[in-house]
């Protein structure tokens, strides 16, 4: 599938430009998380990736989801199929650019950021920062993960959730930090006093931890 995308390029790109894709959530577009563009650093490239699929009221999603049965909260092979898009087009992106030397990060919002958990866990040493808003990590798509320390130590995780989310359960994103803590991961992870968004207190935090 080819995924469509808005891209944000820096003045000066060279071999060693960061690069951060962001995932946004499901029945979101595009345009959602690429507003956070105006506070992330400059010379960065930021593509923000459209999920390919349709969704109620002209949205996206990376697979379906059936809200009346937990067991199909996820479905795993549109999910499989969006997590080999995904990472074909981050590869194509990068080529294109000519990067071989600048850091990739990742932002996901809710069922973007449990992609964003799955591409990290699986594939480590193509990424450094990740930030994953009101998201969990989904063991169904975490099959692969590796568990070798020594390649785990290049991520640093950003994670975040709000105390009043009707989406994902709260206790759901808070499987994140004993996730990470088992398999030695650098991570931070917040709670606000929100529902299933970005409140500014989270947005600020998150600007400092891309800004590091």
């Amino acid at each position: 599938m080819n995924i469509d995308y808005l891209v944000r390029e820096p003045e000066n790109i060279s071999s060693e430009t960061p690069i951060l894709f962001m995932l946004h959530g499901y029945g979101s577009n595009e345009q959602d998380l690429f507003s956070f563009r105006e506070t992330l650093p400059k010379d960065w490239i930021i593509v923000s990736f459209r999920a390919p699929r349709s969704t109620q009221f002209e949205g996206y999603s990376w697979y379906d989801i059936d809200f009346t049965n937990p067991e199909l909260f996820v479905h795993v092979d549109q999910a499989q199929e969006s997590l080999q898009s995904v990472l074909h087009s981050m590869l194509s992106i990068i080529n294109h650019y000519g990067i071989t030397e600048g850091k990739t990060h990742l932002c996901g919002f809710s069922q973007g950021g449990i992609l964003c958990y799955s591409l990290a866990l699986q594939y480590p040493d193509m990424f450094n920062y990740v930030a994953c808003l009101s998201s969990y990590p989904e063991e169904k798509l975490l099959k692969n993960m590796v568990k070798d320390k020594k390649k785990l130590e290049g991520l640093r995780f950003f994670i975040s959730h709000g105390t009043d989310d009707a989406v994902i359960p709260l206790e759901w994103g808070r499987k994140a930090a004993d996730l990470l803590y088992d398999l030695g991961c650098y991570f931070t992870f917040r709670e606000y006093m929100s529902g299933h968004g970005v409140n500014q207190k989270n947005y600020i935090d998150l600007m400092d931890f891309f800004s590091k």
